[in-house]
Formats: C-alpha cells, sequence, structure tokens
C-alpha cells in the first residue's frame, strides 16, 4: 500500500469518526404536554405559617438544545392562564379575576428566552416572562435531566428549573400580606426530538 493511499485512508477515518462534532447542530423539541411529561407549578406562602401550592394544567412549547453550545438554544412556553389550579374552586376564580391574573384580558401568559449559558447541571435561562399585560426578565435556573430514546422510536430530553418573582413586579398588588409577595415556580419540562 502506498503512503498516499495510507494518508488517504487515515484522513477519511477521522473525518468520519468527527463528523458528528463537524455538523453537530440545534437539535428542536416539542415539549410533551400531549403525554402530559412536563409540569409548571408554583407556590406561594400563606400567612407565613404554610405553602399554597398549585400548576397550570394546559401550556405548550418548544425549545432548541444544543450539547455542545448552550448559547445556541432556546426555549419558549406559552401558558394559559385560565388554566390555574390550586384544587379550591373559590380562590382559583379569585386568581382569575382582575385581582391577579386577569384572565379575561390576558389569557396568556408567555415565557421567552433571552440568553442560556452553563453546563448541563447548573444552565442558567434569561428570558423575558409576560404576565398580567407585563412583561420582565425573570432568571430560571435550571439542570438537565436526561437525554435519550424513547420505547416508541422517537428520542426525547428533558429538564428542570426553579425561578422566582414579586407579584408587584407584575401590576398584581392585592394585599395577601407581607410573607406573601414573592411566587416560586417550578418547571419540568421533557421534549419529544421533531
Amino acid at each position: 500500500m502506498s503512503t498516499k493511499t495510507v494518508i488517504l485512508a487515515t484522513t477519511l477515518t477521522l473525518a468520519t469518526a468527527f463528523s458528528g462534532y463537524a455538523f453537530a447542530k440545534p437539535v428542536d423539541y416539542v415539549i410533551d404536554t400531549k403525554g402530559m411529561h412536563a409540569s409548571i407549578n408554583f407556590k406561594i406562602q400563606h400567612l407565613g405559617y404554610s405553602w399554597l401550592t398549585g400548576r397550570f394544567n394546559q401550556f405548550s412549547g418548544e425549545y432548541t438544545y444544543d450539547n455542545e453550545k448552550l448559547s445556541n438554544s432556546h426555549i419558549e412556553v406559552m401558558i394559559s392562564t385560565d388554566s390555574v389550579n390550586t384544587n379550591h374552586a373559590e380562590r382559583d376564580k379569585h386568581l382569575r379575576s382582575a385581582d391577579f391574573l386577569n384572565v379575561k384580558k390576558y389569557p396568556d401568559a408567555k415565557f421567552v428566552s433571552t440568553a442560556i449559558s452553563g453546563t448541563d447541571d447548573t444552565i442558567q435561562v434569561k428570558g423575558n416572562l409576560t404576565l398580567n399585560g407585563v412583561t420582565k426578565e425573570v432568571v430560571i435556573e435550571a439542570k438537565k435531566m436526561g437525554e435519550g430514546k424513547d420505547p416508541w422510536g422517537g428520542y426525547r430530553s428533558g429538564f428542570s428549573g426553579t425561578t422566582s418573582f414579586k407579584l408587584a413586579d407584575f401590576n398584581i398588588t392585592y394585599d395577601l400580606g407581607p410573607a406573601s409577595t414573592t411566587v416560586w415556580m417550578e418547571l419540568n419540562l421533557e421534549g419529544i426530538r421533531k
């Protein structure tokens, strides 16, 4: 075998081995709300004595994930505010009113990322949250839960994150007492690769 042939064979082998890196690109996912392998939960203190917890039952979204360069990643989530559920009908009716979520005027809340950085264990997602007609920047501290093939021939990835914000930042000024001014949110998102 000639030297040229050996060099050519070696070059082709290396090119094949590293082709996954050379052509790596961000992967697009749709959040699995159909199978409900995702949740958006929240909690707020009640008089400083306990936690009041709830969730949004209806939401949708998509994200792009680049495991080589997180800054190429992006997420967008739309939430139906009318779907708020704290397991108490009268309280939920009040939460839907103009005192809080004002769902008749603002039926949707939305989060759109503006910058994603860090590592898979400590992901920082900056973005704009629109709630009650007000848009403010929030930061979600997240981590990657995992990724891989599913039993149905698809490919999935999952992330979990938390954030908090003041109600007053979104013009929700109903007086719940000094212990109940901040909402903590937990997001668990599993996506199916498109």
